[in-house]
């Protein structure tokens, strides 16, 4: 399997299955100096582990970041940081139901045809479980992002047909419920309609929202290292992720250049523009306003309603998926999306540097006052 590293300059690599010892990731292009301890990763993992509220697996999980290398005496060296996430609660007996027979809306049969083999506990490799490396790879990004002033910040903007408008968003209040919905009235209403989910044995799906602040003009490129390209692969790594927009996403296609554009503007003595149409990226490079992107979370695939399928032997078969799922992945995706753009926006951050042969000279003049 190849496909497990993301990035250039920052470059994470995970390892591990959902009902396998552990989990874990190697971050490359850490810079050394970084004040960082296990209390660090707690806030980011907390958000994402199960057990939180009803509307997430009762699977109990403490999701502990350990630190095995790239740290010393609270400070990281510059060297590979290396995080391990051990797995305490893996009933794996749960999923002996499903051994032979073939979920959907889950990898399974993909990834027999691919490794001729399946891991039908929890999804193994394709499980969402992955995704806690991720988090914790995110927290380190965001330490570092807020360093230099730039802020990533996600919520949830929709849950079923509950969708918050612009002026609906308080983001003061996402913390102050269980589905992380900058919006306490409507967040009583999604709840109760994922209440009637649960009674019938089926699941929802949302839309999680995603922004940075902070973020100066000029970070990407303009060919195959676009900003937008390697955030919508960031974000479409995500297993449940549907789709991705960013500004005005798809309902750009349904106005005129006039209305889309954002006219410039000067503020302060700065130029700037006068509406975020873009959220934030033109051309494949930030452009100084909020970075705004939205990614389209499906329905829980595990749902207890009996459904069609076949076994491994091509035998029609009904499923009634057991076990403790998620009735909505949204809630606990949003940090994984918060994870997913700090490293993306981090790795962009620090290739930049190397743009500009100012950037050179000032750096090499730095070296001079620093070297032993």
């Amino acid at each position: 399997m190849y496909g497990s590293s993301i990035g250039n300059c920052f470059r994470i690599t995970t390892w591990g299955e959902s009902h396998g010892p552990a989990l874990g990731v190697v971050l490359d292009g850490v810079p050394a100096g970084l004040s960082l301890t296990e209390a660090d990763f707690v806030p980011y993992m907390q958000r994402r582990k199960p057990g939180q509220s009803r509307f997430t697996t009762a699977r109990a999980e403490s999701d502990t970041v350990e630190i095995l290398s790239g740290v010393f005496e609270g400070k990281t060296t510059g060297t590979p940081l290396s995080l391990l996430i051990r797995n305490q609660d893996h009933h794996s007996a749960d999923y002996s139901n499903i051994a032979d027979t073939f979920r959907p809306g889950h990898a399974d049969l993909n990834f027999t045809a691919k490794y001729g083999f399946r891991d039908y506990r929890g999804g193994g490799r394709s499980s969402g479980r992955e995704t806690s490396a991720r988090v914790a790879a995110g927290a380190v990004a965001e330490k570092i992002l807020r360093e230099v002033g730039i802020a990533v910040s996600a919520y949830t903007l929709a849950i079923g047909p509950y969708r918050l408008n612009p002026s609906e968003l308080h983001l003061e209040q996402t913390y102050d419920n269980a589905l992380y919905m900058p919006n306490q009235d409507i967040a009583l209403k999604a709840s109760a309609f994922l209440e009637e989910c649960m009674k019938t044995g089926d699941s929802a799906g949302g839309i999680i929202e995603c922004r940075v602040d902070g973020l100066p003009a000029g970070i990407g490129d303009p060919v195959f290292e676009k900003l937008d390209a390697n955030l919508g692969k960031a974000l479409f790594s995500i297993g449940a992720v549907k789709g991705v927009e960013i500004g005005d996403g798809f309902s750009a296609a349904c106005v005129n250049g006039s209305e889309n554009n954002d006219p410039y503007i000067i503020s302060d003595g700065h130029v700037t523009k006068s509406s975020n149409h873009s959220g934030g990226i033109t051309g494949g490079m930030s452009d100084g306003s909020p970075l705004i992107l939205r990614a389209a979370i499906k329905p829980t695939p595990s749902i207890s309603m009996e459904q069609d399928t076949v076994t491994k032997d091509k035998a029609p078969h009904k499923l009634q998926i057991k076990g403790r799922h998620d009735p909505v992945i949204v809630p606990r995706a949003v940090v994984v999306v918060e994870a997913m753009t700090a490293i993306t926006v981090l790795d962009a951050y620090l290739g930049n540097m190397s743009s500009r042969m100012d950037h050179l000279t000032a750096f090499q003049e730095h070296l001079k006052h620093t070297s032993f």
